[in-house]
């Protein structure tokens, strides 16, 4: 079913528009954040993640609890089905497509954080993994991205209870021979420590968006700094400064999609916490409005940023109580390519709650 096709905000001449559609929703009751996803073979790929079971929240007395199911759906008309198993529970690592497989790197669960990197692949009904070499460190919510045949991977948290964000920067050539492929670890970008981060990539090279680090409250506990910096690398140069954001997209999804149209080359970025109500989420509770629907666009010649419209939502008037019922921007979520459109599959669209729902997002530069 069609939803809508964005035209709310004043868009860039020749800038595509989006219109907006759902596929099946994944067959869970809350669904899940922090899943990895891809495609494997032509087949939609979503991969462990958590949610809270009982439909609770941290404040209510839930617990997280980490899925390792593996969910695919082979036509964007088709069902969803349970095609296998993660080796264990396992969410908030990264995602890369390269080659028909879903690599997953790092990642945590309630045992602590993870380090190892392995893929997915899914051909003829059935899923086969492969071991990959492991990371320098366990890592999770950090930002990653493909860069040619090179993997990427930016910030993080080494351990579930740091009181800093990483700043490590690995890379990983993947055209090298399997028995000769390893982790680097290259000099971090110019800037603080991070996680929850987009990352992007655009003529082979890596760009750092955003991301929140950490700091102390002065009750023990850490506080969440809302960065608004942007990096670019460039292998043969190392780090540039790019002008700052309009503001902070934390945990958007990602990696940042880049789109090429005649002369204009831009790097998207959809949604995102910019911050301003976390200071009030444990108040809002269930009266939280979720996050940011606007989509950034960062123009890789021109190298400024642009507005580009809207995600489409649509709340309900139940959409405190009955928050599946309505459709809203997501965060921690991976953006997939499947059939050359933007597939947003489950994710969290407001503090503790999921949505099992995927939205889909087919790019159109001929409307005006």
């Amino acid at each position: 079913m069609l939803l809508a096709t964005n035209s709310s905000a004043q868009h860039i001449t020749g800038f595509p528009h989006f219109s907006w559609s759902q596929l099946p929703a994944i067959p869970d009751q809350h669904g899940f954040a922090g899943s990895f996803a891809g495609v494997s073979n032509g087949c939609l790929i979503v991969a462990g993640g958590a949610n809270f079971p009982d439909g609770g929240a941290p404040w209510t007395g839930s617990k997280k609890a980490w899925s390792d199911k593996i969910f695919v759906l082979e036509k964007p008309d088709g069902v969803w089905k349970v095609a296998g198993k993660l080796p264990h529970p396992l969410g908030y690592g990264i995602s890369v497509v390269y080659h028909d497989q879903l690599i997953c790197i790092g990642g945590s669960n309630e045992e602590g954080h993870r380090k190892e990197v392995f893929g997915i692949t899914y051909l003829y009904g059935k899923i086969a993994f492969t071991k990959l070499p492991e990371l320098p460190a366990t890592l999770a919510n950090a930002a990653g991205a493909l860069a040619g045949n090179t993997i990427y991977i930016a910030g993080g948290l080494i351990n579930p209870d740091d009181k800093r964000a990483a700043s490590n920067f690995w890379s990983i050539d993947l055209a090298q021979p399997v028995a000769k492929q390893k982790w680097k670890i290259l000099n971090s970008w110019p800037g603080e420590p991070r996680m929850l981060s987009v990352a992007g990539a655009a003529n082979n090279k890596f760009y750092l968006f955003s991301g929140a680090s950490l700091t102390d409250n002065g009750e023990g506990a850490t506080k969440r700094k809302y960065l608004n910096d942007a990096y670019m690398y460039a292998p043969d140069a190392g780090w540039t400064k790019l002008p700052d954001m309009p503001y902070a997209t934390v945990a958007a999804p990602g990696p940042a999609y880049p789109v090429k149209h005649g002369q204009q080359q831009q790097l998207l970025i959809f949604g995102g916490d910019d911050g301003k109500l976390a200071e009030e989420a444990s108040a809002l509770k269930d009266k939280h409005p979720g996050f940011r629907s606007g989509i950034l666009a960062y123009d890789v010649v021109k190298n400024k940023w642009a507005d580009a419209g809207n995600i489409f939502t649509d709340k309900k008037a139940d959409a405190d109580m009955r928050p599946n019922n309505s459709i809203w921007a997501p965060v921690t979520t991976t953006l997939v390519v499947w059939n050359g459109n933007l597939i947003f599959p489950g994710g969290e669209v407001r503090p503790a709650v999921r949505t099992p729902k995927v939205l889909k997002a087919v790019l159109d530069f001929n409307k005006e």
